[in-house]
């Protein structure tokens, strides 16, 4: 079996921080996104992880490389041109063999050794409020019917989370290459349900597979959430003489925090500074510095310097803020 990780996109609804850094690899209740998804996925020891890369795609090769001892493909993306793309790229050379498919952007929690150790097809989902905002499934005892990228009116309110399990990948991959030789857009690229959808007319079953645990990591308000999510899953914050650590909180080791009050919900990264702040529901990266500031709500980017009493910032890489 093979994992597949797309970690190309830009990450536009993540500006100013993916200006600077992969998507993949924002800091999220300690630890980049990425590295979330391959911990899970090396307890599965597959044959070959393959990562999709794009913009600054040299920072994740140099990330997982330094990290991960894990056999690692990784295929730069020049054209963004959809999920659909990209996964057919990771596909290339391939034998037909079983994929797991996981994007770099979404945070699961579910037993992969189970879902890879069912066979078959299978198509993670999980209901949501707003189905338009999601590619959908339509399912019927179990079996997925029909697949549609965000409909205006959706049929569903099953969301396609990120997580597909496909044991036909050499149907798949015949199914990508048939929409790119044809043409076939959806919003002006190759969609990975379009290729879904013609394994089904073609007579493959694809099983509805129910995640419970599904966090977006897309944008800052939702980044934010996660790390609420995952904080509270965490053992308990050191404590730190001089200041108070509200849990549930993380505070990197090497992290120097003086005269402050951290959390609930904080994650301090490596090497981060904290003097005389009060920090709430936030997100401070590697190397930042927060002096005399009140937060909340905010993601501070790795090497950025805030200095006074905000409420609630975004606050991209090797930022400075000061505020009299």
């Amino acid at each position: 079996m093979k994992v597949i990780i797309p970690a190309a996109g830009i990450g536009t609804r993540l500006w100013p921080h993916t200006h600077t850094l992969p998507k993949a690899l924002l800091h999220v209740a300690g630890k980049p996104i990425l590295a979330h998804i391959l911990d899970t996925v090396a307890a599965l020891k597959p044959a070959e992880t393959v990562i999709v890369t794009g913009f600054l795609g040299n920072k994740v090769r140099d990330y997982v490389s330094a990290h991960y001892d894990l056999p690692t493909r990784f295929v730069h993306q020049e054209e963004l041109l959809g999920l659909g793309y990209a996964v057919r790229l990771a596909l290339e050379g391939g034998d037909g063999a079983p994929v797991l498919i996981i994007l770099g952007d979404t945070i699961v929690e579910t037993d992969l050794r189970l879902m890879v150790a069912s066979g078959g097809n299978l198509l993670g989902l999980t209901p949501v409020e707003d189905p338009k905002r999601f590619g959908i499934a339509e399912v019927a005892n179990g079996i997925v019917t029909r697949v549609i990228e965000k409909p205006p009116q959706p049929t569903s309110n099953q969301a396609i989370i990120g997580l597909y399990y496909i044991s036909d990948s050499g149907v798949l991959k015949e199914e990508l290459d048939r929409l790119m030789t044809e043409g076939i857009r959806s919003g002006g690229e190759v969609e990975l349900t379009d290729a879904l959808q013609g394994m089904i007319e073609r007579g493959l079953t694809i099983k509805a597979y129910p995640v419970d645990g599904w966090y977006d990591c897309g944008q800052r308000e939702t980044l934010i959430a996660t790390n609420r999510h995952l904080l509270e899953k965490m053992s308990p914050p050191r404590s730190i003489p001089g200041s108070i650590v509200v849990a549930p909180s993380y505070i990197a080791p090497t992290a120097r925090i003086e005269g402050s009050v951290i959390g609930p919900y904080v994650s301090v990264s490596d090497r981060a500074v904290i003097i005389n702040a009060i920090i709430t529901n936030s997100i401070v990266g590697y190397e930042a510095e927060v002096r005399d500031a009140l937060l909340t709500n905010s993601l501070i980017g790795h090497h950025a310097v805030v200095t006074g009493g905000f409420r609630a910032l975004n606050v991209g890489d090797s930022s400075e803020i000061e505020h009299f």
